[in-house]
This record gives structure tokens, C-alpha cells and sequence, in this order.
């Protein structure tokens, strides 16, 4: 069987006016040697939901999981395309990727219904560094918990960008609740609500230095998850480590509904630079 692929975008910078000391301003990335301020990995994901249906059906919405690792950054307005191999007999995961028009691998990972235990993310080693080689993270630890979180899932910025035409390769359950009751989150949203509070109280923690998303996994348990509904999310440091120009912490995330059922997890990678932290003797 052919390989499935989705069109090509354009992928779009939604935050390049974030300001300086972030990964999405140019000024700020090409000072750490992009090439400029860099598209979100979640604008990204974006793309593989249709492409995932294709090779799933619904029930990717149901118990169906994306694992990403990406692996080199795009900047406003570059041509990109995602891929995915026709499921092998008797497996319930197979391998997808996304590429620029020139070939350069973005991103690769896997993607799945029910089992999500040998995805690309959760089969990775995570065996930590030594703590006391960290500085801009010296004060996470595995085991932390970075929150609990009682939310209601605000539709109105996914129809602000479903409306502007700003969600690549957008399914109409983003806008509508005609199929499953409600709006199914779109992954950028999935993200928003599984990473952005629980981190927002470790921002004061690492200073100066500029993040940027390493990898992510999304994932739905009995989803889909949907908007305009309540959700309790718990999230917890995995593990951290850090390579010669980064240093990094795993965490993950999960959402379930005020009776307790799990209806999605979530597991993330953020980087930091280290040449971004007067930590590193750089301002």
C-alpha cells in the first residue's frame, strides 16, 4: 500500500509578536542561530488529524494518540507535509513524519488507537542526569507536581482560528458539535490547555532562558476531549537532562472529567537554551 500524505501547508508563526525572549520572535531565535522566530510544534501537529482518520477512522478520536519528536525547526511561511505508512497487519501503530518541501525532516514519531504504551515518546529512555549538573532547572525534581487544575475548555481562540483559516488542514468537528456532542479540541488546543498552566508557575524558576517545545504526545483515553466542557488536569516532572546546548524536563499531563473517567494524557519535552541563561555566562 501507498504511503497515506496530507496536503501541503504553509505553516504559519502565530506568535511572532510573543516579543523578545521567545523561540517565536526572530530577533530572539536567530540570536540562538535559527534562522527565525520558529513555528510551534503544535501548529504542526495540526496537520495529522486528517490523515490519522484516514488511517484509524473515528476511533482515533476515541483512544487514538500522536507521539512526536521533532527534530528541526521551520520558520514562518515554509511548505510542509505530513506522512504516515499504512498500518501493518494485526498492529494497532504506525510510523508518521512530516517534511518540508525540501525533504528536511521536521518531525517523525507514531501514532496509534488503543495501546499507547510503545509510542515514540513513552518507549524513550528517560533515565535522568546528574541534578547537580543543572542550573536553569535546578530546582525541578522527578515527581514534582506541577499542578491540579480545575478548567473549562474555552472554545472561543480554536473558532478564532478555525474562522481565520489559521488551523492547518481543519475538520469541521473543530467548529462544530454535529458528530461527537461538542467541538473536539484540535491538537493545538489539546496542547494549549495540557501544557500552558502547568508551567506557567515554573516560568519565574527559569529565569531568562528562552524554551522551545522538544517533543509532545497527545493522547485520548475515552475521547474525544472537547471544548466548552469541564476537565480536572493533573500534571508531573518525569525527568529531567540536558544535551551540550540544552538543558530539558519531560512531564505529563491529564485531563478527566469531574467524575473522574480519563479522557485524554498528555507527555511533553521542553527545552531551554542554555545560551539563552546568564547561568551559562551568556545574557
Amino acid at each position: 500500500m501507498e504511503v497515506f500524505r496530507g496536503p501541503v501547508w504553509h505553516g504559519v508563526n502565530w506568535s511572532s509578536d510573543a516579543g523578545a525572549g521567545s523561540i517565536h520572535d526572530d530577533a530572539t531565535a536567530e540570536k540562538l542561530g535559527f534562522r527565525g522566530g520558529t513555528v510551534a510544534g503544535d501548529i504542526h501537529m495540526n496537520q495529522f488529524p486528517p490523515v490519522l482518520l484516514e488511517v484509524f477512522g473515528d476511533e482515533w478520536f476515541r483512544t487514538g494518540n500522536l507521539s512526536l519528536d521533532f527534530k528541526a525547526a521551520t520558520v514562518d511561511g515554509e511548505a510542509v507535509q505530513v506522512f504516515a505508512d499504512p498500518l501493518p497487519p494485526g498492529s494497532n501503530q504506525t510510523r508518521v513524519w512530516m517534511e518540508r518541501d525540501d525533504g528536511m525532516l521536521v518531525c517523525t514519531g507514531t501514532a496509534a488507537v488503543g495501546d499507547h504504551s510503545r509510542s515514540a515518546l513513552r518507549s524513550k529512555d528517560l533515565r535522568p542526569c546528574d541534578p547537580a549538573e543543572l542550573r536553569i532547572l535546578r530546582e525541578l525534581h522527578a515527581g514534582r507536581s506541577l499542578g491540579h487544575f480545575e478548567l473549562d475548555l474555552d472554545p472561543m481562540l480554536q473558532f478564532e482560528r478555525y474562522d481565520e483559516g489559521l488551523i492547518s488542514d481543519p475538520l469541521v468537528d473543530y467548529r462544530t458539535g454535529e458528530k461527537w456532542g461538542a467541538p473536539v479540541a484540535a491538537p493545538c488546543t489539546f496542547v494549549q490547555y495540557l501544557w500552558g498552566p502547568p508551567t506557567r508557575a515554573i516560568r519565574p524558576l527559569v529565569g531568562e532562558a528562552v524554551g522551545l517545545f522538544g517533543a509532545i504526545e497527545i493522547g485520548h483515553v475515552n475521547g474525544p476531549l472537547l471544548l466548552d466542557r469541564p476537565y480536572v488536569i493533573d500534571s508531573e516532572v518525569v525527568s529531567l537532562g540536558q544535551s551540550p546546548q540544552t538543558e530539558y524536563f519531560w512531564f505529563d499531563s491529564t485531563a478527566r472529567r469531574p467524575d473522574g473517567v480519563l479522557v485524554a494524557v498528555f507527555r511533553m519535552m521542553l527545552r531551554f537554551m542554555k545560551a539563552s541563561s546568564p547561568l551559562y555566562g551568556k545574557g
